[in-house]
């Protein structure tokens, strides 16, 4: 903001683009908050998640994602199975 207070005060556009980042992020704070930090919101409590689990209606599994081709390579590696047993 002094930045451009100080060397640009004649640019408008670069006034609103940095007045539009600043309440976004101030946005991003706030929902923050109200998540309790989380970025985003849990679409289960943790409570059903860990008796689903539990019952065996849920499985647990870490989720795999290639970086290179994220949008078209993942697979599931689900805990308490082989390495060969994904999906």
């Amino acid at each position: 903001q002094n930045y451009l207070d100080n060397f640009w005060p004649d640019l408008k556009a670069a006034h609103e683009l940095f007045d539009s980042i600043a309440q976004a992020r101030q946005e991003r704070e706030s929902e923050s908050q109200e998540n309790h930090g989380k970025e985003y919101p849990e679409h289960l409590p943790v409570e059903i998640l860990e008796a689903g689990i539990k019952s065996g209606r849920y499985l647990q599994g870490t989720l795999n994602v290639n970086k290179h081709r994220a949008q078209l390579e993942a697979f599931v590696r689900l805990q308490g199975f082989g390495s060969k047993d994904t999906g």
